[in-house]
């Protein structure tokens, strides 16, 4: 919540301290994210052994950054949903499937997006 007494520095530090509460929930409860961090971290470590250029990093880091921002927003509409409506209902249902449907086109996105990247890479070790 807003506190009108505070600066424009403070407001930001506070800002700053809500998003960071905010991904330490995430990270700690949601296996969606967990799998995801796992797969960065992977993808990190295979960016290191092929020897990514600048560009490569770049897009590897926004297509990972687009599966993060994907998974986390999909999690905060079904919480509301689920906070909305906690029974089953096939409106809140529609919902939350659309809401799934983004971290999968983000996936698949970033899926191409390796593909392109690792297979030369690949293809020449063999």
């Amino acid at each position: 919540m807003k506190n009108p007494n505070d600066s424009f520095l403070r407001g930001r530090l506070r800002s700053l301290g809500f998003a960071l509460k905010g991904m330490w929930f995430l990270l700690t409860t949601e296996d969606s994210i967990k799998v995801q961090i796992f797969l960065t971290i992977l993808m990190i470590i295979a960016g290191f052994y092929f020897n990514l250029s600048a560009i490569e990093w770049m897009l590897q880091l926004l297509a990972i950054g687009l599966v993060l921002v994907a998974e986390s927003l999909n999690t905060a509409v079904e919480k509301l949903a689920d906070f909305v409506h906690p029974d089953y209902h096939e409106k809140i249902g529609f919902i939350k499937d659309i809401s799934a449907g983004a971290p999968s086109f983000a996936a698949i996105i970033s899926l191409v997006i390796v593909g392109i990247m690792y297979v030369p890479k690949i293809l020449v070790m063999f």
